[in-house]
């Protein structure tokens, strides 16, 4: 029970956390290779990318939802901004992130309004961004004219922070704060956790969902302009992986795949983790199917162990039941 308590979805992620840091400084043998600033702004650099994408989808499935299209947002957005950005790299930003907002809006207005699931919406959202994607460039990669905002956003600019790691941290404080200290975050477990009681309560579920997609889209446009940005061009394809880790980190963070339980903060604790991981196996030069084995192996041993805390709740409100 101690350990399960330990590792429950407020407590586990920093207890991952460490556990992943402690299994570097293992595999490290006190070379050193792991402490220095260069892993540190590696670190935040991942986290200024994985992120905010993984707080976007976080939110989605802890209102009990799923959004599959930022792993198409984020290539499209990208795209766009560098098309419309050359001489105003804020009008790219703007244009991208507007669209990214009204997408999500737009699909999670389908799913309220016509009572569909977000993960066949999404599906089909990730599909037609991809597909605009390739039209608006011809199926080719692109470049971004203004090399002097790659320069300013690669660079530090607060100790080991850049631009984008600044930027990052700044949404989780900013997120955090109105989760934790408006009727919002606890409208958004309501949804999670019962719908048809939250809106028996009076909560806007319906409104909810729609301005979390809607969130969750601009995030993963935000993330696709920063990264077209940082690397002086874009393409159709860019970052379309960036899924797997968001979802991992929001998992490791303690959000719930049935919804109602997680916290930004563990979010942001998840995506570090899955960036700390990443970026300390290349420190130490290993090889890129060690690092998803070894998320692997922290995936399966969270889901035994909440497993385990599941049947114990079960166990317990079956002994309530037969005491009443």
């Amino acid at each position: 029970m101690p350990l399960l308590h330990l590792l429950s979805p407020y407590r586990r992620p920093a207890a991952v956390f460490a556990a992943v840091l402690v299994l570097l400084l293992i595999l490290d043998g006190g070379r050193g290779d792991l402490l220095g600033s260069s892993l540190l702004f590696s670190l935040f650099q991942m986290f200024g990318t994985v992120g905010p994408v993984a707080l976007g989808v976080g939110l989605t499935m802890l209102i009990g939802e799923f959004d599959l299209s930022v792993a198409g947002m984020v290539g499209m957005a990208g795209c766009i901004a560098v098309m419309t950005g050359g001489d105003n790299p804020w009008l790219g930003l703007l244009i991208a992130v507007g669209i990214g907002l009204a997408a999500g809006v737009l699909q999670g207005w389908l799913m309220t309004r016509l009572k569909l699931s977000s993960i066949g919406v999404t599906l089909g959202g990730l599909l037609i961004f991809f597909g605009i994607s390739y039209a608006l460039t011809e199926s080719r990669s692109i470049e971004y004219p203004n090399l002097d905002v790659a320069d300013v956003l690669g660079r530090k600019l607060v100790g080991f922070l850049s631009i984008p790691s600044l930027v990052a941290v700044g949404l989780y404080v900013v997120v955090a704060l109105v989760f934790g200290m408006t009727k919002l975050g606890r409208d958004l477990i309501a949804v999670g956790s019962d719908r048809r009681a939250a809106v028996s309560a009076g909560v806007p579920a319906n409104a909810l969902v729609i301005a979390t997609f809607g969130f969750s889209g601009a995030l993963a446009a935000l993330c696709g302009t920063l990264l077209g940005y940082s690397l002086a061009s874009a393409a159709p394809t860019g970052l379309a992986n960036v899924l797997v880790p968001a979802t991992t980190a929001a998992i490791l963070g303690g959000v719930s795949l049935a919804g109602g339980t997680g916290r930004p903060g563990g979010i942001a604790l998840g995506a570090l983790t899955i960036c700390l991981l990443q970026a300390g196996l290349n420190a130490l030069g290993m090889s890129s199917y060690a690092h998803e084995i070894l998320v692997g192996l922290v995936m399966l041993t969270i889901a035994i162990l909440d497993g385990s805390r599941f049947s114990i709740r079960i166990d317990e409100l079956r002994l309530s039941l037969r005491r009443s």
